[in-house]
């Protein structure tokens, strides 16, 4: 009962898209927009044409659908002793900015396009780089960073190749913000 407890105080209140003000809607399921505030952010700009992903949108119901799992997944982390804070999303906003100074400060990937999402301390790689190789690199880079659990390479080698990802939808091949 402490357990369950210490998740639900943890993983604090489920919140609404219903006030969040979003303004595109999804087929079928309303508005979606980054409900749990997942950083996700561009990293590098220098490969024209990569396939922009889709941010962590999700819609009231997909968000309610997710938020049992969150809480437990965010908790046992603390619950099991690996992490000091009380919920491993928590780490998120701190690594994600430690990720992109660590690759825009590393210097060889100037010619890749890079998006990063950080979700429970694990960080997703998204998008175009110029080699198998630049890609591993970038891995290793990544999963050295301090409080990272874990690196999911989501990259494709050239703009050209289908994206392991979900493709943002108002525009497939449109340069990063």
């Amino acid at each position: 009962m402490a357990a369950a407890a210490a998740m639900a105080l943890a993983a604090g209140p489920i919140p609404s898209v219903a006030d969040s003000g979003a303004s595109s809607p999804s087929e079928g399921g309303g508005p979606r927009r980054n409900v749990y505030g997942d950083p996700f952010i561009a990293v590098t700009h220098g490969m024209p044409g990569c396939p922009v992903p889709e941010g962590p949108l999700l819609t009231e119901a997909e968000a309610n659908a997710e938020a049992h799992w969150r809480s437990q997944r965010g908790a046992s982390c603390y619950l099991s002793g690996r992490c000091r804070l009380s919920n491993a999303y928590l780490y998120d906003k701190e690594i994600i900015p430690r990720v992109e100074k660590a690759i825009r400060a590393d210097g060889r990937y100037d010619n890749t396009s890079v998006w990063v999402l950080g979700q429970r301390r694990w960080v997703y790689l998204k998008g175009c780089v110029a080699s198998a190789e630049q890609a591993g690199n970038l891995e290793r880079l990544v999963r050295n960073i301090d409080d990272v659990e874990i690196v999911i390479d989501e990259l494709s080698v050239g703009a050209a190749t289908k994206p392991k990802y979900a493709v943002e939808r108002s525009s497939e091949a449109a340069p990063p913000r």
